[in-house]
């Protein structure tokens, strides 16, 4: 693989690895299956686009994708706590609705910005990084993200939050309200998705409205896969895992889709995304299995060390 193809894949890596913390914070710490993702993120990408053609500075209509991604977790959060709408459905129609609505905002199928100013262009003024220059700013963006979902989280509201996730009916007996908790939470992790499709849309130079198919498929493997190497444990451990499984996932990616390496074709694409995902789930669930087989065969030691005690 060559240097700007490694470049490449850790730039998809780190650009997906926002879209595993939007995924992780909904279908882990709130176990809402949520399939906004794929309407959520080519919406960041089309206001970021739409606003940067339109003059607005880079970096607030960066912000503005992070918040229109907002916008789409809370319009599903909506539909499934105030209209008692099942919450697949809820992200079904609400992915849908986002195809047309990001059409109304590029006025046409995709926005060139080719030519205009991006917070990747920025970076390039401030220092002379080469083909790493993207890849670097973000890793900064996402450490940041990293940082502030680990900091939330530890919050009473992020305690709350995952308390509503965890147990709804041991939460509301705690007082605390489950709606506005999935709404919050629903809200933060399509933003994050949002922030992931306006920064793709800068660093690819297009933002298209088929960008988002298969986004949530991709977040789910880096979820997974991230989970299968670090393991359960921590926020923190947890978080860590999703970034490094979307890189994981973008690297092994890149070396199928590598003709010097087994020869596959772009074409086979979703074949070889598929795969990963299978081979990840069953690698996880293998680890899961052998957890119980060991506390089994541990147990009868304790007891005696128990009773010899005794």
């Amino acid at each position: 693989m060559s240097l700007i193809a490694l470049s490449g894949a850790c730039e998809a890596g780190l650009l997906f690895a926002l879209v595993a913390l939007g995924v992780y914070l909904s279908f882990r710490v709130l176990d809402f299956p949520d399939l906004t993702v794929d309407g959520s993120f080519p919406l960041g990408a089309s206001v970021a686009a739409s606003t940067i053609v339109a003059g607005v500075p880079p970096i607030v209509a960066t912000l503005l994708g992070f918040a229109a991604g907002a916008s789409a977790g809370f319009v599903t959060a909506f539909l499934s706590v105030r209209l008692k709408i099942m919450n697949l459905l809820a992200g079904i129609l609400t992915m849908v609705a986002l195809f047309s609505i990001n059409l109304r905002v590029m006025g046409k199928p995709n926005i060139s910005l080719y030519g205009t100013d991006t917070i990747f262009s920025w970076i390039d003024g401030i220092a002379a990084l080469g083909v790493w220059a993207n890849t670097i700013l973000l890793f900064c963006i996402v450490l940041a993200a990293k940082v502030f979902v680990d900091w939330f989280l530890a919050t009473q509201m992020g305690l709350a939050l995952r308390a509503t996730g965890a147990s709804p009916r041991m939460a509301e007996a705690q007082a605390v309200d489950n709606g506005r908790m999935v709404t919050l939470g629903m809200a933060l992790a399509n933003g994050l998705v949002g922030l992931a499709g306006a920064l793709y849309a800068e660093s690819q130079g297009v933002a298209d409205v088929s960008m988002g198919i298969g986004t949530i498929v991709t977040g789910l493997a880096a979820v997974i896969i991230g989970e299968t190497v670090v393991g359960a444990g921590s926020v923190a451990r947890a978080t860590l895992g999703c970034i490094l499984g979307a890189l994981i996932y973008r690297l092994v990616i890149a070396l199928a889709l590598d003709g010097g390496v087994i020869g596959i074709q772009a074409q086979d694409l979703n074949l070889v995304t598929a795969l990963v995902v299978a081979v990840a789930v069953m690698i996880s669930k293998t680890r899961l299995k052998k957890l119980p087989s060991i506390r089994r065969t541990r147990l009868p030691e304790s007891s005696k060390a128990e009773g010899a005690a005794s």
